[in-house]
């Protein structure tokens, strides 16, 4: 292995279980009913154990990493679109008119464009990074995809690429690319790292009809049969039938990994790398959030891989980044979740929620603040307050109640919600991508 990706493997640590175990306690005294908020609870937690600390921080800048490569078993017929669309599409995005673009500018998040593999030639362009480690694959299905040294390049490239989003501020990565055929090489490397059939995790990528499928079903297999891929060497698996996108994207959630940092996978592409990536370095799972299920059947079978949920359904088979992207608001309001919702105790309700948390650990301040889990308004008490400002609190108390009240819309008296209920505040976005 390359000296970077061999310190990138060692420095990854697992996100904190017990920031993790304080976040879940704490979803139980909020004021709703325990998992009434489905995945987001989970996701809120997740993100609690990745940064250590509960609540956990609203993750704002968002890059999406989107890396571009071409595939030589495009030759043997597995996809409909001639390669040239993939530099095509690179170009359209560096323009920003493709829908990752358009979807990126929607939720704020900034484009980082690199070229790890693209085949044909095309202008210096502003807004693509030139990292290329070869004009794109070689042919599977008469040889192996790219040697080991080729494999181990492109890794690196993406770990580069999360090492310096993460100095440039980001706190939250998202997975995209761009590559004609790359499907073919994402469904090779699932069935290798799941030991699933390629007839189940292979789908019909941009579109294809049956007898085009039936065709590409058949030349995963004969690849796997000739390169003999080994997922106990993963590197070894990712040369042997993988592609140079796939590559750099393990390397960015490995690189995020290492940084603590979550990562959203889009699609099938990014799923495969996901599960090269889990291969070398099992703790960086825990960084992982699956942004959508997608029409592709990899997916299915890598995310139970993966031990992970999608946060939805939308039937997408863009790729580029689009399924990422649209589920990042929803990570976000994971954690805002757990840091602006009221508890029972801060709305003066008594649901019994001690017997969610029975041995006080969401409510004990001393337990919370060790790991950063108080409100801006819980200190612990040292020692037993005089009268008068054990009175001076408990009338603040009463007043940030009835604050409380008005501003949700609560009847103190009746104990009723009404439809003028105050709405929060308007979230304003920054615009950074292309």
């Amino acid at each position: 292995m390359s000296d970077l990706l061999t310190d990138t493997i060692s420095a990854i640590e697992a996100p904190s279980p017990e920031a993790l175990r304080l976040a879940q306690q704490r979803q139980a005294i909020l004021t709703k009913p325990a998992g009434s908020l489905g995945l987001l609870e989970r996701i809120g937690a997740q993100l609690a154990a990745i940064a250590g600390s509960c609540p956990p921080p609203v993750p704002e800048r968002g890059v999406v990493g989107v890396f571009a490569g071409d595939h030589g078993v495009c030759a043997q017929g597995v996809t409909p679109w001639p390669q040239e669309v993939t530099v095509s599409m690179l170009l359209n995005m560096a323009a920003g008119g493709a829908a990752v673009n358009v979807l990126s500018r929607q939720a704020g998040a900034s484009l980082v464009l690199t070229d790890v593999g693209v085949a044909s030639d095309y202008p210096a362009t502003d807004g693509v990074r030139d990292r290329n480690v070869a004009r794109g694959t070689r042919d599977m299905s008469v040889g192996p995809a790219m040697s080991r040294d080729e494999a181990l390049r492109a890794l690196t490239v993406g770990i580069e690429t999360a090492d310096e989003a993460v100095a440039a501020g980001a706190d939250i990565l998202l997975t995209g690319e761009m590559g004609i055929g790359n499907t073919t090489a994402s469904s090779a490397l699932i069935s290798v790292f799941t030991g699933v059939g390629v007839a189940t995790v292979t789908g019909r990528g941009t579109g294809i009809d049956d007898d085009v499928l039936a065709r590409k079903v058949d030349v995963i297999e004969a690849a796997i049969a000739l390169n003999a891929p080994d997922a106990s060497d993963p590197v070894q698996a990712l040369a042997a039938v993988g592609g140079l996108e796939q590559a750099a994207l393990a390397g960015f959630i490995l690189g995020a990994a290492r940084n603590r940092v979550p990562i959203i996978l889009d699609g099938v592409i990014a799923c495969a790398a996901a599960c090269l990536a889990v291969a070398l370095a099992p703790e960086a799972a825990g960084y992982l959030i699956a942004g959508h299920a997608g029409a592709e059947p990899g997916i299915t079978e890598a995310l139970r891989h993966l031990g992970l949920d999608p946060l939805v359904d939308l039937g997408l088979r863009l790729g580029e980044g689009s399924g990422a992207v649209l589920a990042l608001p929803m990570v976000q309001a994971s954690a805002r979740i757990l840091s602006e919702m009221a508890t029972f105790e801060d709305a003066g309700i008594d649901a019994g929620q001690r017997g969610a948390d029975p041995d006080g650990s969401a409510t004990d301040p001393a337990r919370r603040a060790s790991v950063g889990c108080m409100s801006d308004s819980e200190q612990p008490q040292e020692e037993r307050l005089d009268p008068k400002e054990a009175m001076r609190q408990a009338l603040e108390r009463k007043k940030q109640k009835e604050h409380f009240s008005a501003s949700h819309g609560v009847d103190a008296e009746r104990g009723e919600v009404h439809a003028h209920g105050q709405v929060g505040g308007k979230r304003e976005f920054r615009r950074k991508s292309g």
